[in-house]
């Protein structure tokens, strides 16, 4: 029989195809190949009602289970976090739920001192953005920013929606809201450059949904030791691999989740491993890679 044409699929329009084999190579700083850096994200959380992770399934609300446990984050887990990345001398890109400024404006306060980089992350993640009407989306965005503004003194580069949460106009709001880049696709191991509707182009950076803690310690179950085992085996394939070009390395983490003290010393395991190569690494923060990038000349990232 003949072949049928079929209809072509609905796409995104973002980006076109692009193999990793065969791109164009180029560099991070000093001549590295493998560029890793920390995503952790603070968030915060309604109690009685909206979207939140599970320790164990959710009774009626209010779900005090839940929602304490979550909040043990903040309260303890990220301060012990922030201890390892001093005594092992990781910067971090810090996701932060806007509301945080409000609940627990020392966590912050924090995060300014070890000179981290602040980025966008909604203003709870009791709520998902895509599920919103443009204009309540637009809001959403405007509240968020303006909360990190006010506390940081400038606009924040990077944005990672709640719950990885899009909507078909995300990209644009963004990019109109001042961002140059988005964590929110997890497709590719380079940073590859999106199209908006108003010709210019933001930034998509790989975000990890594998090597992230919630979709392998909620979702799967995964132990603490599996989890770091995770880590060192993506970091030491990573590091093989990036002979060929340059790849970045994320690592998702959640203070609630890594940051109880089983699972927080199986961590400093798996990023001790990674700092014993320094030297021929780039620990950096995503906001840095960014800009990397973003100087780099024309038709050498999928996108430009």
């Amino acid at each position: 029989m003949p072949n049928t044409p079929t209809a072509a699929l609905p796409t995104h329009g973002r980006y076109a195809y692009s193999p990793i084999r065969g791109r164009p190579t180029y560099d991070w700083p000093d001549g590295k190949r493998l560029a890793v850096y920390l995503g952790v994200n603070l968030e915060h959380f309604a109690f009685g009602t909206g979207l939140g992770a599970e320790l164990a399934p959710g009774g009626p609300q209010p779900d005090i289970l839940n929602f304490a446990w979550r909040d043990y984050g903040n309260r303890v887990g990220i301060w012990r976090m922030m201890d390892l990345f001093d005594q092992l001398g990781f910067p971090a890109s810090v996701l932060v739920n806007s509301s945080i400024y409000d609940y627990c404006p020392e966590v912050m306060d924090a995060v300014r001192a070890r000179g981290d980089e602040v980025l966008g992350h909604g203003r709870t993640n009791s709520e998902r953005q895509g599920t919103l009407a443009e204009a309540e989306e637009r809001e959403l965005i405007a509240q968020s920013t303006a909360a990190i503004v006010k506390a940081e003194g400038k606009q924040p580069r990077g944005w990672l929606g709640p719950w990885i949460s899009e909507s078909t106009v995300t990209p644009d709001l963004l990019k109109e809201a001042g961002y140059t880049y988005l964590l929110d696709w997890c497709q590719d191991d380079q940073p590859i450059w999106f199209k908006t509707r108003d010709g210019e182009r933001i930034l998509s950076l790989p975000y990890p949904q594998e090597l992230n803690d919630i979709p392998s310690i909620v979702g799967r179950k995964d132990s603490a030791s599996q989890f770091a085992d995770m880590i060192v085996d993506q970091f030491d394939e990573m590091l093989e691999q990036s002979a060929a070009g340059p790849l970045v390395m994320g690592i998702a983490l959640h203070p609630y989740l890594v940051g109880q003290p089983y699972r927080l010393r199986q961590l400093r395991r798996a990023l001790a491993h990674i700092a014993a190569h320094r030297d021929a690494i780039w620990i950096t923060t995503a906001g840095a890679i960014a800009e990397h990038v973003a100087a780099l000349p024309e038709g050498i990232v999928p996108g430009s």
